[in-house]
């Protein structure tokens, strides 16, 4: 047994029945979203923190709202939806402020015969890793997530149908300091919090649109930034719901305010993490790794957009002069493009400003590490830095347009065929066809008020 095999067996010293009464066990479905079970002390100690446990397999052939979905081979009817067995990683165990006595933990998904299911997020990120890894390499990730929050319950905001809901400000709050002082009772909660849960916060702020909010969380290893990521979503909406409030990582809940992003910061770094590979003082200071790294970015993140964008509404968010990207291209310290260089030294990074604020953190990090190192195997270079208005010019390679774009584009792709697996793909491809079915099968409000008198 390896080292690391000997660490997952092993729970904290906080790990305790006087400390924790209520044991979360989760994974990581399609969307981002947390599902698992909430366990007794008694129950998870004599029998699941070894074993495991089992879910039914339909939940990854579900939409958002849970309906299950035709035509996928992973489940279905015709195979009886059985069981998929979830074998839990107990380095991942945390305490949970907002819910006292509780701890979660989370796991790997397996099928019935015991192999490891490959559309499941948090695998189709672990095999970029662990192509990091034969190179004694590991990634370094660190999420800045934005969110709108409103001063009215979740309850209250569906009863009103989503509409005419009250923004915690009035106007444009990007870094002031009063109207998110106000928000104090929320947002002092979600970083002390968050930081009490293992999941270290650097700071929030207040961003462009009315109520919207930016919190960074800390950088960690690929894997443990994105279980952070996935938490801290759950975590904040439930510290909001308990403070009267409702937050939405929504990319765009109104169309006149600015989008919602996820601008993920990338570093490669030597496996023993004293060296960050993307630094090099004697070359200039960027590596060739770092530039073949970004070189790979820039060629293969249009076909790869559907993981930094996986719903209608994402694409709403790429408006001209919107801080949201609308080219691939990467500039300096340049906001108006897709790819921007930040840091220096040993925290010289990527930040990749394309992925919104919906954005599974395992695909997306997992399409960011694989266009990556097919720039490094492809020795390509990413030229000069842009300079100037990328929203304006029109010569720029852009983003796809829609959903339906996105999918196609990842369809035919033989880069995400061949670094995911064409299972993977195919699975991810119909999801999105899914969610674009249902969209263009909706009766809208714009619809409504344009030609219900009007034609």
């Amino acid at each position: 047994m390896s080292e690391s095999e000997k660490k997952q067996l092993k729970l904290p010293n906080w790990f305790t029945s006087e400390k924790v009464d209520t044991i979360i066990v989760a994974f990581v479905d399609v969307y981002g979203r947390l599902m698992g079970k909430r366990l007794t002390w008694n129950f998870f100690h004599d029998s699941v923190m070894k074993s495991g446990f089992h879910f039914c397999n339909y939940l990854t052939t579900v939409d958002i709202p849970m309906n299950i979905l035709p035509g996928f081979k992973i489940a279905s009817w015709d195979k009886g939806f059985g069981d998929f067995h979830v074998k839990l990683d107990l380095t991942t165990a945390r305490l949970l402020p907002w819910h006292p006595g509780t701890a979660i933990i989370f796991g790997n998904t397996f099928d019935a015969n015991g192999s490891v299911v490959e559309e499941i997020p948090r695998r189709v990120l672990g095999r970029q890793l662990e192509r990091l890894a034969k190179n004694s390499q590991k990634a370094c990730v660190g999420s800045e997530l934005e969110f709108y929050l409103y001063n009215e319950t979740y309850r209250g905001v569906h009863d009103k149908g989503y509409r005419d809901l009250i923004p915690a400000s009035d106007y444009a709050i990007d870094y002031h300091l009063l109207q998110p002082g106000r928000d104090e009772g929320v947002l002092g909660r979600i970083r002390n919090e968050m930081n009490q849960a293992g999941i270290p916060v650097e700071c929030s702020k207040g961003e462009t649109g009315k109520g919207q909010h930016e919190i960074n969380l800390q950088y960690a290893e690929a894997m443990e930034m994105a279980d952070r990521h996935t938490l801290y979503k759950m975590g904040v909406k439930d510290i909001a719901a308990q403070q009267g409030s409702s937050i939405t990582f929504m990319p765009k809940p109104c169309q006149d305010d600015a989008g919602s992003g996820f601008h993920i910061h990338t570093s490669l770094w030597e496996a023993n993490g004293k060296v960050n590979l993307f630094f090099d003082e004697a070359a200039g200071p960027q590596s060739e790794i770092f530039r073949q790294f970004l070189g790979g970015l820039l060629k293969y993140s249009r076909e790869l957009t559907y993981f930094f964008a996986p719903t209608v509404n994402s694409y709403k968010r790429y408006q001209p002069d919107s801080w949201a990207p609308t080219a691939i291209v990467c500039g300096g310290d340049n906001r108006t493009c897709g790819y921007r260089i930040v840091g220096s030294g040993s925290s010289l990074r990527v930040e990749n400003r394309m992925p919104c604020s919906d954005a599974n953190p395992y695909l997306a990090f997992a399409a960011t590490i694989a266009a990556g190192l097919a720039g490094i195997d492809e020795k390509l270079d990413c030229g000069d830095v842009y300079q100037g208005n990328a929203y304006d010019d029109k010569n720029l390679p852009r983003l796809p347009e829609s959903l339906e774009e996105a999918a196609k584009l990842l369809d035919v792709s033989r880069f995400a065929r061949d670094s995911f697996g064409a299972e993977v793909v195919d699975f991810y491809v119909r999801t999105a066809k899914a969610e674009i079915k249902a969209f263009h099968k909706a009766v809208t409000d714009w619809e409504r008020k344009r030609y219900f008198e009007q034609m």
